[in-house]
């Protein structure tokens, strides 16, 4: 994914503020942890590039293991089940559903560490195969693509509604 992980991270937080009986955050928050865990797991490019020098795929640091993703939403609905009111809780549970759903979307065609650090074997459903130079003409390319500008074009439908009816939109 190049370009949907933030409007994924969009649609992910209106469903739970459009969805949520009761939730102690603003909307605003919520969909500003909803984008920002979308995007969390790629800020160790930070890592890659600048500490790494690129020798190791960063699908495999820490922050693109499900594990990770997966402890701290539970440790989220933990926290909710002992203080149902806390903004804590729901801010860090949206959060940690937009970087698990970030794993989800590099699953489509990017290697996933799925069960990691137990098994050191990446899944992915689909292989795109490198055809074109740069190597990212090859993701651009492939029909996967087609489905970050859905993603992209349903944030943005699903934003312009929200605006028209007037409910809270903006992070």
């Amino acid at each position: 994914m190049f370009i949907a992980h933030a409007p994924s991270g969009y649609l992910l937080a209106t469903q739970f503020v459009d969805r949520a009986r009761t939730l102690p955050v603003r909307a605003r928050v919520a969909m500003a942890a909803g984008v920002i865990g979308a995007l969390a797991p790629d800020f160790d490019m930070l890592w890659f590039y600048l500490v790494d020098a690129r020798q190791t795929h960063h699908h495999k640091y820490i922050s693109h293991w499900p594990v990770l993703w997966l402890s701290l939403l539970l440790l989220a609905l933990l926290w909710r089940h002992t203080r149902p009111l806390s903004a804590g809780a729901a801010v860090l549970g949206i959060f940690s559903a937009g970087g698990l759903l970030h794993m989800v979307l590099d699953s489509v065609v990017g290697d996933i560490w799925w069960f990691a650090p137990f098994i050191d074997r990446p899944f992915a459903l689909f292989t795109v195969p490198a055809l074109h130079t740069p190597w990212w003409l090859n993701f651009l390319l492939h029909w996967s693509f087609a489905l970050e500008l859905a993603i992209c074009v349903g944030a943005v439908i699903t934003f312009r509604r929200r605006q028209r009816s007037g409910v809270p939109a903006k992070v």
